[in-house]
């Protein structure tokens, strides 16, 4: 909570709408970088295919997590192993993502490492919850 509280705080001492999505880019790398190497190499992956399977999907940071947000809102989000001390890293999507498939749908998905195959399914995924 107390990393979400500074990314508030920062978000709102930027300027312009361009310097307030560079500077969130910048963030999102620079937490990626911080990583240990096995949820780095993951991290920076699924940022490439997030920002391939769509562009309108803006970086930030969410809760000092790599997030990537349509209008303000987080459609999905990286967590690291690390961070959460499991055994594996997270793709998860919040309820902005238009991933809806009758009653029940996945929202998140354990990484532990990334195929081309696998790459693929992220970049579908990302690109419906984008709509």
């Amino acid at each position: 909570m107390k990393e979400r509280a500074k990314e508030l705080k920062a978000a709102s001492r930027r300027g312009s709408s361009a310097d307030k999505a560079a500077a969130a880019e910048a963030e999102v790398l620079a937490k990626i970088a911080e990583m240990p190497e096995a949820d780095r190499v993951l991290a920076e992956k699924v940022h490439a295919v997030v920002k391939a399977s769509a562009p309108s999907l803006a970086p930030k940071l969410w809760y000092g997590m790599p997030a990537y947000a349509r209008d303000g809102k987080v459609v999905c989000f990286f967590q690291s192993a690390d961070k959460f001390k499991a055994r594996y890293a997270t793709l998860g999507f919040n309820d902005p993502a238009h991933l809806d498939d009758g009653a029940m749908w996945p929202t998140a998905f354990a990484l532990t490492g990334l195929t081309p195959a696998v790459e693929a399914r992220i970049g579908e995924l990302v690109k419906t919850a984008a709509g």
